[in-house]
């Protein structure tokens, strides 16, 4: 049985799916304001091998995530570049889907769009003033979070603590520093809805509370989400449900943060890396491999040096996969059966709250003892283990390439007068060339031996 961490309990415990058979997963999609960073692609990732797993298990798996396009980023970047808010919105929604497809990143099966239920949030915030749990302020509607039980829970800090430690606003019509907006009230420039409150806007708290239960229903299995989103993010969702006399999600799934020299990536900090630069240089199957490397609750460093050596690493198992395909031709074909106790180890350090670097580590054994008896003649002993290392990374969402990708001339040409430019101090002119290559359908890697080409 698997077996994950709850951030609410704070302990690892048995997935106990509210339907047999089924699992419901929601996660907190991406606010579409500018292209994703690699911390957003570490999460999505962690999502997706939860989700591939539960499937390979044999469960239905029922996968959400939204997309934020309404939010105060979102409008101060339209207002800033004179831009309708809705062509901000659709551009980076597509380089969104982009950037996960470059890390195999399975689409939702649904992702709702927050501006579709509006009036479902306007719905909710009318329950939560009628029943005493919010109030009207001269710019909004707030949440007054010492009415609702149990407010903390996933903070891990009584009610008291966390009002102690809150940050003082200018709002003085707020009952307590740690009371959230529900609804802003309108703004000169800015997009609006009507509410009883007058013309005005959601509070982003309230987005995701409305899609998750009307798309999974009360009481789904998992919300998943950046650790960043524990406090207050998630604590405001999960008060207003239970104000809201709903149950709401039943385990809490968050992934550790990615760091840059030891720092969480921040924007705020100025070090946040964009992952479809991160995209055009290396292959995007590199990262997930680096993020399998690491436990998804850990934190997460994301470097040259790291992402140079998940390349060689990952060079030694396509190498392995195209060995396969010349000496193990029934392997590749699918007809011989995995190693039943390799699958049981996958199985064992999967089910220990996703050990994903164990099961990496399983792998590469694997591929060890595989060419090992390929070396020695044993075709026999080789199948089963080669079979289990390609079942495991399909699983883990890993994809091996078997067949040599053909690179032409002209692109290793382009790709060596660009090791020149960078040797030069060209930049320039590399990153033109770089763009060049792109455009034809193929990404250059940086390696210590110079540039290697390879399809997109």
């Amino acid at each position: 049985m698997l077996r994950l961490f709850d951030t609410a309990r704070g302990e690892v415990v048995p997935l106990e799916p509210r339907d047999p058979g089924k699992v419901s997963i929601y996660a907190c999609g991406p606010t579409v304001y500018g292209p994703p960073h690699v911390g957003h692609g570490r999460t999505n990732m962690s999502y997706d091998v939860l989700r591939r797993y539960l499937t390979w298990s044999g469960y239905d798996v029922t996968f959400v995530s939204n997309i934020t396009d309404i939010e105060d980023k979102i409008i101060a970047r339209a207002l800033a570049e004179d831009r309708p808010w809705q062509d901000i919105t659709e551009k980076c929604t597509a380089v969104w889907y982009r950037g996960m497809a470059g890390l195999n990143v399975q689409r939702p099966d649904q992702d709702p769009h927050a501006t579709a239920y509006v009036d479902d949030m306007v719905a909710l915030i009318g329950r939560l003033v009628d029943g005493g749990f919010a109030y009207e302020t001269g710019d909004g509607v707030y949440m007054e979070v010492e009415t609702v039980p149990g407010y903390g829970e996933l903070a891990g800090q009584p009610l008291e603590s966390l009002r102690v430690g809150a940050r003082v606003e200018a709002d003085e019509e707020k009952r307590s520093p740690i009371d959230f907006v529900l609804w802003k009230k309108a703004r000169p420039g800015e997009p609006t809805w009507d509410s009883p409150w007058g013309p005005g806007r959601p509070g982003w708290h309230t987005e995701c509370v409305v899609m998750s239960l009307d798309l999974l229903g009360e009481g789904f299995d998992i919300h998943c989400g950046g650790l960043d989103l524990r406090f207050p993010h998630h604590e405001n969702e999960r008060a207003q449900a239970v104000a809201d006399g709903k149950e709401f999600a039943r385990l809490w799934f968050h992934t550790g943060m990615v760091e840059v020299e030891g720092t969480k990536m921040s924007k705020s900090l100025g070090n946040v890396a964009n992952l479809m630069d991160l995209e055009d240089r290396y292959d995007g199957r590199a990262y997930r491999l680096l993020s399998l490397q690491s436990h998804y609750r850990a934190p997460s460093e994301v470097t040259d040096e790291g992402l140079v050596g998940a390349v060689a690493a990952l060079d030694r198992l396509d190498s392995f996969a195209r060995r396969v395909a010349t000496d193990l031709p029934a392997v590749a074909a699918g007809t011989v059966a995995p190693d039943p106790a390799a699958i049981d180890r996958f199985r064992e350090v999967m089910d220990d709250d996703l050990r994903t670097q164990a099961a990496m580590a399983l792998v590469f054994d694997l591929v060890r003892e595989a060419n090992a008896a390929l070396d020695a003649g044993d075709a026999d002993a080789a199948g089963p283990r080669a079979a289990a290392v390609m079942e495991i990374t399909a699983t883990l969402g890993l994809e091996l390439r078997g067949e040599e990708a053909e690179v032409p001339a002209e692109m290793l040409e382009l790709a060596r007068q660009r090791d020149e430019a960078r040797a030069a101090r060209d930049w320039p002119r590399a990153d033109a060339l770089r763009d060049q290559i792109k455009a034809a359908g193929y990404v250059v890697e940086d390696t210590p031996a110079g540039a290697v080409v390879r399809p997109a």
